[in-house]
């Protein structure tokens, strides 16, 4: 499995999941031309110069940082990918482009069961309503821990240095 700096890696910018998206389907396979089409189509933007736009920074930007991390190789054109982190798996399967979060569906899961237990007047509810609402709380700093880019991680603790 990859580091988890690789996981903030891939979750941290669009293009790059859509990226790791595209090559999933494709049996890990791809040529860079077909992924561009893939994000432009993503991005709602199909012409010349954003298309222009989206190959300029897969190739400066985007996949340099995938590969630094091991996640992809480049060749010639093709982009293999070589592994992807377990979490970060999991977050692209379950959140899509207009899903929720989890975190989100627990904390709303724990207003309705405080609403209903404050109608009904039932301890028991009450219970479950926080019980959802710690686990919503833990899924969104699991999530933050994973999304938080490594650079600002190594900035707090220069700081606290005092570096």
């Amino acid at each position: 499995m990859a580091s988890s700096a690789s996981s903030s890696v891939i979750l941290g910018n669009k293009r790059r999941m859509l990226m790791i998206e595209f090559l999933q389907m494709k049996n890990g396979r791809a040529e860079l031309r077909d992924i561009v089409e893939y994000i432009a189509e993503k991005e709602g933007n199909t012409d010349r110069k954003h298309r222009k736009s989206v190959y300029v920074s897969l190739m400066q930007t985007h996949i340099p940082k995938l590969e630094r991390e091991g996640v992809v190789a480049f060749e010639r054109g093709v982009i293999t990918l070589l592994q992807v982190p377990d979490n970060v798996t999991l977050y692209m399967e379950v959140v899509q482009r207009n899903d929720i979060s989890w975190s989100t569906f627990y904390a709303g899961l724990s207003v309705i069961f405080l609403v209903t237990a404050l109608w009904f007047g039932n301890l028991l509810l009450v219970f479950a309503s926080l019980t959802y609402l710690i686990v919503a709380i833990f899924q969104r700093m699991k999530m933050y821990r994973i999304l938080q880019p490594r650079d600002s991680k190594k900035g707090r603790n220069t700081r606290r240095n005092g570096r």
